[in-house]
């Protein structure tokens, strides 16, 4: 960034680098996964699916009431371009419906009706287009799909992956995750699920889905020169989610039955607004859909998860929107600056050419070349509403 521009945008950098550092007392994830989930599970299960969970997590590390004040003190109307105040303005909203969400976690509707205003619900469309996938028949598992690896090994493979890219990044295992692994934001850590096998095809889509878009937008928003690019702009989560599982399509790794796994977490989202209890949402997938129990109960953890968490509808929807993006032709590479949203690509160029943002350090390898062998995923993501 050159001294003139630094100038010029004085004010905007100032308030970037406040709302740098109130953001990283927010993470989501890390508050809202439950501590006791193995333990949980147990009861659950010996219940014979009826006993509803007590899960427990951690607690806050900040004020909530304090955060949300300094987020609404930044003088935004000193930011000199109306679309640049735009962006932080619903930003910060955004910012700040998060932190309501962390504050009530494990606080039934309350956490729910946050989750609702940050994340939305299913819409009608979403809903068509999970039954849509629901009606192809189940492939049969090939043997990439049988679970062979426990943690240490798919930690040693994620390792091996993360050589690829020159940007460095920690791993450890823990049993208080709801998926097989995640990549931590704030720490730059892939947690990896500890007491869980996995198969190559897990290996592969793990590796693509959160160290080649996850963990790489994390470190391509750290080299921008606004921070806003490694926190997130407003309404990221879908373009995330997307590009995400985006990148396990192009590296072929995407298969149906991963396709219905997307499809049964907008089903359960949608039963959240239909007031489902956990163990109604879990007698849905596993006795009307027919879904293993370890499988019905991950779906149903990560729906239910702090009181109503309706973030995982998005996958669907997010994939494809990056699927007809990048069909058209459009640059993938600004989707990659960091946690940034699909909607906002001109802007980003924008910010690119006024010297206020920079081209990307890390691009994803799947994103070079379209290795995709199923024919079938190609006719649902183009048939998608």
């Amino acid at each position: 960034m050159t001294e003139k521009v630094r100038s010029y945008y004085d004010s905007l950098l100032e308030i970037d680098q406040n709302l740098d550092r109130l953001v990283r007392e927010i993470d989501v994830l890390n508050y809202l996964n439950p501590l006791n989930i193995e333990q949980e599970k147990k009861r659950f299960f010996a219940s014979k699916f009826c006993e509803e969970p007590n899960f427990k997590y951690r607690k806050l590390k900040f004020d909530p009431y304090t955060l949300q004040r300094q987020f609404f003190s930044q003088k935004l109307e000193d930011i000199p371009d109306e679309d640049i105040y735009k962006l932080y303005h619903d930003t910060i909203y955004e910012y700040s419906g998060l932190v309501q969400c962390v504050a009530s976690v494990g606080k039934g509707p309350k956490f729910f009706y946050n989750s609702l205003r940050v994340f939305g619900t299913p819409q009608e469309k979403d809903v068509k287009n999970a039954k849509f996938i629901l009606h192809f028949h189940k492939e049969e598992d090939a043997e990439e799909m049988v679970p062979r690896y426990n943690a240490d090994q798919a930690q040693a493979y994620f390792q091996a992956f993360g050589e690829k890219y020159p940007f460095k990044f920690k791993i450890r295992q823990s049993n208080s995750i709801t998926g097989a692994a995640m990549a931590l934001n704030t720490t730059q850590t892939l947690i990896v699920k500890k007491n869980r096998k996995f198969s190559d095809n897990d290996l592969k889509i793990l590796s693509n889905h959160e160290i080649g878009v996850n963990m790489l937008t994390t470190f391509n928003g750290l080299n921008q020169p606004l921070r806003i690019f490694s926190h997130g702009f407003a309404n990221n989560h879908p373009t995330q989610a997307g590009l995400a599982i985006f990148s396990e399509y192009m590296s072929d790794s995407l298969s149906l039955k991963r396709m219905k796994e997307l499809a049964y977490r907008v089903l359960a989202a949608d039963s959240l607004i239909k007031g489902y209890s956990f163990s109604d949402t879990f007698d849905l997938l596993y006795n009307q859909y027919k879904l293993d129990k370890e499988t019905a109960w991950v779906i149903t953890l990560r729906a239910h998860r702090g009181g109503g968490f309706t973030k995982d509808f998005q996958y669907l929807p997010g994939l494809k929107k990056i699927y007809d993006y990048y069909s058209a032709g459009k640059d993938m590479g600004l989707l990659l600056t960091g946690k940034v949203s699909v909607n906002d690509a001109e802007l980003i160029q924008e910010l690119q050419n006024r010297g206020l943002a920079e081209k990307n350090e890390f691009f994803t390898h799947s994103f070079r070349e379209n290795k995709n062998t199923n024919d079938k995923l190609d006719f649902l993501l183009s048939n998608l509403k």
